[in-house]
């Protein structure tokens, strides 16, 4: 209990501290805006006892879309410690208490499913971002798993990139990089199967409860893998290249999750201070 006092305490100040920062940088479109999202959730990381193995170098070709798995909200915290992104998300994110200002603060983009003839706007602000410089991420399977498995890729989504190249003007192509992430350890024991929802949030589970009991345990371990990019332009299959990120992500995933991780890819470890 203590723990969870110390985890939530420092986690209100440190987003008290940094919020205005990053409320002015993004208003006044300064290059902070990218920069404090990595610290603020590097720091998250170090709070929750979350220890990051990156793998692979994320390209800097731009524009960069991300297309990576998904398994829990701590996802979102484990990417953007690695990495200066913004996500596509769903609209009901938004009204969250705290966690939707926060991922408007990290210029999110919602998508409203139930919306359709939005489309078009999601798409040119995809492609503002993109042309902007920001690498964009996309959760491949349009939903979150039980942390075991790579569910399908929905190459909908992937077919965005092409509405977005259509609203960017002077841009031919986009870079798509798959991205892995596997839950591989809880208290520096190897997740056995039926342990690993205790990290992943999937389904119709309760955030609280979860946040609280990953705050309270900490001490996870998390790899995550880059895969090696593609380019994707108008004449690009959106459904192949579906399946072979899926493929890519899947492959990689189960790799690490098995303890057969590629060591001779660049890799590090994010620093971690336990409470």
């Amino acid at each position: 209990m203590i723990r969870l006092v110390c985890v939530f305490a420092a986690f209100g100040a440190l987003t008290a501290a940094l919020l205005p920062f990053q409320a002015l940088a993004v208003s006044l479109a300064l290059p902070l805006r990218r920069r404090i999202p990595v610290f603020y959730h590097r720091l998250l990381c170090a709070m929750l006892g979350v220890r990051v193995r990156e793998i692979g170098r994320r390209i800097d070709a731009h524009p960069l879309l991300i297309v990576a798995n998904h398994s829990s909200w701590l996802d979102i915290t484990v990417i953007s410690a690695v990495a200066p992104v913004v996500f596509v998300a769903k609209q009901e994110i938004a009204r969250w208490p705290l966690i939707g200002l926060l991922a408007k603060l990290q210029r999110t983009v919602f998508v409203d499913r139930t919306r359709r003839h939005k489309t078009r706007e999601v798409n040119a602000e995809i492609a503002s971002r993109l042309t902007g410089g920001d690498p964009v991420v996309l959760f491949g399977e349009g939903t979150a798993s039980d942390g075991n498995r790579v569910l399908a890729f929905r190459s909908a989504l992937i077919g965005a990139a092409r509405d977005a190249l259509a609203e960017a003007e002077h841009t031919g192509r986009v870079w798509i990089q798959p991205l892995s992430i596997a839950y591989t350890r809880l208290h520096g024991l190897p997740l056995c199967r039926h342990e690993r929802p205790r990290v992943a949030w999937y389904g119709r589970m309760a955030m609280g409860p979860h946040l609280a009991r990953v705050a309270r345990h900490g001490q996870i371990d998390v790899t995550v893998i880059w895969g090696e990019p593609v380019a994707f332009d108008q004449q690009s299959d959106r459904k192949q290249i579906a399946r072979a990120l899926e493929t890519e992500v899947r492959r990689r995933t189960i790799g690490a999750l098995r303890g057969l991780a590629d060591d001779s890819a660049p890799h590090s470890f994010l620093p971690q201070n336990r409470l």
